[in-house]
């Protein structure tokens, strides 16, 4: 008699994506979700993200400061994200994070373990809670935190090893000043049709991402492209809540992970979103004759920007009038 097996989501995601990685194990069938034609990477049909230099924006030299502010306003508006330089975080400073957090995942499953969390919960380390049926599931492990307001910060789940984890995280949020949440995240080696992460467009009110290597693509007029590898740059990209602020006038985009099968990759990124209960809607001054009104106020975007996104779904409709 012939049999297989076959794992629900709970199941898989019990296990860890490094941990199939090491036991040269196919992705099951719920990791899957790439076909072809619509893999391809198309920058070299577009311009590249824009890239904002952020220390001329307190330049003295008032043209080259206004300058710099339309070359950001445009990409905001363009495309919703936009490569920061100039950002005043020393190089070496962000290879220490990257560092930290490769350090991290390169642990034995054991040590890992140690902070792992449920199919169910957010923080801790392992994959995103179980999404609904029918939805397939990234191709990636997260250590996901809460760091800032500092009582939301849940000590038992934070790395012992490696050791200066702490100490790098607490400098990284204190540089990072008001952000909310960060996570690092890992990708291992997976076969080429698996995704990353899906399309998506994220919750928060805008997002800092710096990765290792290449794989997230920004989607612009219906194409993809890569975001370039740069050490000493920081990706600043515009979240739902952002989009709804503006009443539209600067977009969140949507992006993606693609995998890769020769190497894996870190990034780290930081979520800043409004703090639960907090009512959110277009700035007044941004509502008028000329741009009337397309958003109205909501509270706590990022639960519904959750349900929606495990239903492999947007939500920002749920907050247009």
């Amino acid at each position: 008699m012939a049999g297989v097996s076959v794992l629900s989501a709970e199941e898989l995601l019990s296990k860890r994506v490094q941990e199939m990685v090491l036991n040269g194990e196919e992705p099951p069938q719920l990791y899957i979700c790439r076909d072809g034609d619509d893999t391809e990477d198309d920058s070299t049909l577009i311009s590249p993200i824009p890239i904002i230099d952020m220390s001329l924006l307190s330049c003295s030299t008032r043209s080259t400061y206004e300058e710099e502010l339309q070359k950001l306003k445009s990409a905001l508006c363009s495309w919703g994200c936009f490569q920061a330089i100039g950002h005043g975080t020393p190089t070496s400073f962000l290879d220490k994070i990257r560092q930290v957090a490769r350090e991290f995942f390169g642990q034995p499953m054991e040590e890992k373990k140690k902070i792992s969390k449920t199919v169910v919960d957010f923080e801790g380390y392992g994959a995103d809670p179980v999404p609904e049926e029918g939805q397939p599931l990234d191709w990636s492990d997260r250590l996901f935190l809460d760091v800032y307001p500092e009582d939301r910060r849940k000590y038992k789940l934070w790395p012992e090893n490696p050791n200066s984890f702490r100490e790098v995280l607490e400098e990284y949020t204190e540089k990072a000043e008001n952000a909310d949440r960060a996570h690092f995240q890992s990708h291992g080696e997976r076969p080429d049709l698996v995704l990353g992460l899906k399309p998506h467009a994220d919750g928060s009110g805008y997002t800092l991402i710096f990765q290792d290597e290449e794989g997230l693509q920004v989607q612009n007029n219906g194409k993809w492209f890569t975001v370039p590898k740069n050490p000493e740059a920081v990706l600043i990209l515009m979240g739902d809540q952002m989009e709804i602020m503006t009443n539209g006038i600067f977009r969140s985009p949507v992006h993606r992970v693609l995998s890769n099968s020769e190497r894996d990759r870190i990034s780290v990124a930081m979520f800043y979103t409004p703090e639960a209960g907090k009512e959110i809607g277009p700035e007044d001054g941004l509502v008028g004759e000329e741009r009337p009104r397309i958003f109205k106020k909501v509270k706590d975007y990022a639960d519904t920007h959750w349900e929606y996104y495990q239903r492999g779904m947007r939500a920002l409709h749920t907050a247009t009038v």
